[in-house]
């Protein structure tokens, strides 16, 4: 896209629905376009309506599926529903492996459902650095609910949290053992746990482990805290995903009650403006900062200089460049 394209233009379309127009928008975000401040400053006044929704998981339990299931019973409710799918990187092209369509063909026709696959690009943490960007877009777009459903990796996962109003963790019978996935550090991040495929063989046994780990980190918690619910579906059939919604909805009305939304919601901004000052950083670091670095590296080995005054220098001299210049 040209620096002259309209910016306030294809804002209004992308609020007027038009699906283009939001995934031009997006494609702004990720290819870190020159208009991409122009583009964060048009969508600012439309921002903060949406209920975001992250899903986390090992790899297996079903996650595109529990999402495309969510997705139709948000709209049986009447909502817009935006789903981020954030995949592992192509290792050639960097981009998302599985295409959108290819996940939740179901609802591709569906001009209340907007779905967009998301490369992480080698970024930790089971999410896109454009992923707080891209769910401004669908935010001011006008989705009543975005889903974002992360790329199934283990402990890096937790970084969902930093975006969901509410997460949901969602495990499978035949896993292994649950006190594993509690290691891998997504239990204690979880809102909401999913026992999906719950028609197998050891959902019982799961489930069990699943209480007995919640009222163990519950010990000793006073006061209002959340009593995260644990729900049983079998996604493919549908079945169970109207108590998945409910749960959500209690969630998110506790939220409110406690004045957690705000809270989370300002955990976000601050996550979100963090991520783009690093990404500014580390973009003036590949333009010329290998350099600088190698010369302040010669220093400290010499002994001419600490590496915390290295380190301090380095930074003062990137160039300010990249996708918020």
């Amino acid at each position: 896209m040209s620096r002259t394209t309209d910016v306030s233009d294809l804002v209004d379309r992308a609020r007027g629905g038009q699906p283009r127009a939001i995934a031009r928008l997006i494609s702004l975000v990720e290819d870190a376009s020159p208009q991409l401040r122009e583009v964060a400053a048009a969508l600012a006044p439309f921002s903060g309506h949406a209920r975001v929704i992250g899903l986390t998981g090992p790899p297996g339990v079903g996650k595109s599926t529990s999402t495309s299931a969510l997705v139709t019973s948000l709209r049986a409710q009447g909502k817009r529903v935006g789903v981020l799918a954030v995949d592992p990187s192509s290792p050639f092209s960097g981009g998302a492996l599985l295409g959108d369509r290819i996940r939740m063909h179901a609802h591709a026709t569906d001009p209340g459902v907007f779905i967009r696959s998301m490369a992480t690009r080698g970024h930790l943490g089971g999410l896109s650095w454009a992923t707080p960007q891209a769910l401004r877009v669908l935010d001011a777009a006008g989705f009543d609910v975005v889903l974002i459903e992360t790329v199934g990796v283990g402990q890096s996962e937790v970084d969902v949290v930093s975006l969901a109003d509410t997460t949901v963790v969602l495990l499978a019978p035949g896993m292994g053992d649950g006190i594993q996935a509690a290691k891998a550090g997504i239990l204690e991040i979880a809102d909401v746990f999913v026992v999906n495929k719950a028609d197998r063989d050891g959902a019982d046994a799961t489930v069990r482990d699943l209480k007995n780990m919640v009222a163990m980190a519950r010990r000793g918690v006073g006061g209002a805290a959340w009593r995260q619910p644990i729900v049983r579906t079998v996604a493919s059939k549908m079945e169970g995903l109207d108590e998945v919604v409910a749960a959500l909805d209690a969630h998110h009305q506790w939220l409110v009650d406690h004045g957690e939304l705000e809270q989370r919601r300002h955990r976000r901004a601050q996550a979100e403006i963090e991520a783009i000052a690093l990404e500014a950083v580390r973009a003036g670091f590949e333009g010329r900062g290998h350099d600088v670095l190698a010369g302040l590296a010669k220093r400290v080995a010499a002994g001419d200089l600490d590496p915390y005054v290295a380190a301090d220098q380095l930074i003062a001299g990137i160039p300010r460049t990249g996708p918020v210049s």
